[in-house]
């Protein structure tokens, strides 16, 4: 059996950044709610349901952090680290739901436009892209690490488009008066949010399934496992993922009567986290001739 029974994940995430970016964006999505109501821009009311996913999401990784950090237990024995997987799901259910419901309010408008006060929607939606490239630079280090931290990273990057399309769309009204393109700036950033939400979903549903995880063959993994010297064969391999970072392996391995089944275990363990990066192996070494008499016991 494997001797490698470690839990923690391999890097910790910012706690302290996510605090700042969290501050930020709660702090702006209010602003750009009042700036909407008052300019009467949906556009605005869209980037600030997008701002309020972004707080969300950030919202959910400090609790995913803190609910990670919790030892395991006789309950939970790989501890509380998918969490941060069941927080990230839920968040992208959010989002999209909140993209349809953009659409809806797109589509009520597009017959009978208000009055947009175009000045205070530019300036408004100028302070968020600030506040949004902000957000980006402090979770840009740490995003490929986490996939809640992946899912905040990239509502931060919707919303800072958002942002920009919010400004062209004031540009334009400011200067031609064509008001219907606040209602078309809108849809365009309902319909952005879709393939990204629609990707962190499935990666996250894979995950919660116990999946393979994204990026690995298991084919291969059991090539390499087989073509492995004093190696006969293996059955019973299970590949998956407790979070983004923390993969996992169980297996059966047969092995030759003459071979040093402990260091055959050994080799095998380290040319499995080397090449596939896999953290947590479990392999259960078979003696092939032991493995014969059973067989033929049945």
């Amino acid at each position: 059996m494997s001797g490698n029974h470690e839990h923690a994940d391999v890097k910790t995430l910012p706690e302290s950044r996510l605090l700042i970016a969290f501050g930020l964006t709660s702090s702006f999505m209010l602003v750009e709610f009042i700036g909407g109501y008052l300019t009467g821009s949906l556009a605005l009311i869209s980037d600030a349901m997008h701002m309020m996913t972004d707080a969300f999401a950030l919202l959910l990784a400090l609790i995913a952090i803190h609910a990670g950090r919790k030892a395991a237990d006789v309950f939970r024995t790989y501890g509380y680290a998918r969490f941060e997987i069941l927080a990230a799901t839920m968040n992208a259910l959010i989002l999209m739901a909140v993209a349809f419901y953009i659409l809806y309010e797109a589509y009520k408008r597009l017959s009978s436009p208000p009055d947009i006060q175009s000045v205070g929607m530019l300036i408004i939606a100028s302070i968020g892209l600030v506040v949004n490239l902000i957000s980006m630079k402090l979770l840009t280090s740490t995003k490929d690490e986490s996939l809640n931290v992946k899912g905040a990273y990239l509502e931060v990057w919707a919303d800072m488009l958002g942002s920009i399309g919010v400004i062209i769309g004031a540009a334009i009204i400011w200067f031609t008066g064509w008001e219907l393109v606040d209602s078309i700036i809108a849809v365009l950033i309902g319909f952005m949010v879709f393939p990204r939400t629609w990707v962190l979903l499935k990666e996250c549903l894979n995950i919660l399934l116990e999946g393979v995880p994204r990026g690995i063959d298991l084919i291969q993994v059991t090539e390499t496992i087989n073509n492995t010297p004093d190696v006969v064969g293996s059955h019973d391999l299970h590949l998956w993922a407790l979070t983004q970072s923390k993969l996992i392996l169980s297996g059966h391995i047969v092995y030759q009567p003459n071979a040093n089944h402990e260091e055959l275990r050994i080799h095998l363990e380290q040319q499995l986290r080397e090449q596939f990066h896999i953290n947590h192996i479990t392999l259960q070494m078979e003696c092939e001739d032991r493995q014969h008499l059973e067989e033929n016991h049945h």
